[in-house]
């Protein structure tokens, strides 16, 4: 694996640190409304390779990305699309969820997030069928 490929890249530490001061109106809301507090983990402005994420959790292999207009244009669906497929590299499922769901359905976003969280720390947890 070259150091691009790895899952940490320190040169955007800095970066990922004012992400953290200045999170975005809706990872704010999540954040300090269902993540922060959720039992299993995760993480905010995580570096994966030449990205930061917007939330991760290691317990599920998951990454939450939170979509605002830009990205349902032409140009962002295909960075989003290379993004994910790059992010998937490193075992990880990848959540997108546009803005708008945060501030007119954030109950519902937090239940499908708690589904998809207990479905995949229970895969990983099972015991292997033969």
């Amino acid at each position: 694996m070259t150091s691009m490929e790895r899952k940490h890249n320190p040169k955007l530490t800095q970066n990922a640190r004012a992400l953290r001061k200045n999170m975005t109106r809706e990872d704010r809301i999540l954040w300090y409304e269902f993540l922060r507090n959720y039992p299993v983990r995760f993480r905010r402005q995580k570096i994966m390779g030449r990205y930061i994420v917007d939330f991760y959790c290691a317990s599920a292999n998951l990454v939450i990305e939170l979509d605002g207009s830009q990205h349902f244009e032409d140009a962002g669906l295909k960075k989003d699309a290379t993004r994910t497929a790059s992010l998937e590299q490193f075992g990880v499922k990848v959540l997108r969820i546009a803005n708008n769901e945060i501030t007119e359905n954030l109950a519902g976003v937090s239940e499908y997030i708690d589904l998809v969280v207990k479905a995949a720390v229970k895969k990983q947890t099972a015991p292997d069928c033969e």
